[in-house]
């Protein structure tokens, strides 16, 4: 069974709340920058396990990251793409290879 992004963001608020406020955004950032290196490495040469893992690990830090500053995001995604590319405003995005997104 998958879990919604809201899901998970009240998930690891119940797992680790706590511990994330004592850390704080700055030392809860390093932890967060430390797993998408690992999420880097994985990518150069890791099994598709280890992969699978370390994109589990970066999501649930970025969450971790988001509840340490109160930003519910499921909203935030709703904000930015819920209407489509936020470049060109469609669906699929029409932008072009260099453009950003």
């Amino acid at each position: 069974m998958s879990m919604t992004l809201t899901q998970l963001q009240d998930r690891i608020r119940e797992l680790y709340g706590s511990k994330d406020a004592a850390r704080g955004v700055e030392g809860t950032f390093m932890w967060f920058m430390e797993e998408v290196g690992e999420l880097s490495a994985a990518l150069r040469g890791g099994t598709r396990d280890e992969t699978t893992l370390e994109f589990a690990d970066v999501l649930a830090w970025l969450v971790t990251l988001a509840n340490c500053r109160g930003i519910d995001l499921g909203e935030a995604i709703e904000l930015k793409y819920g209407r489509g590319c936020p470049g060109c405003h469609r669906t699929p995005c029409a932008c072009g290879l260099a453009d950003k997104p």
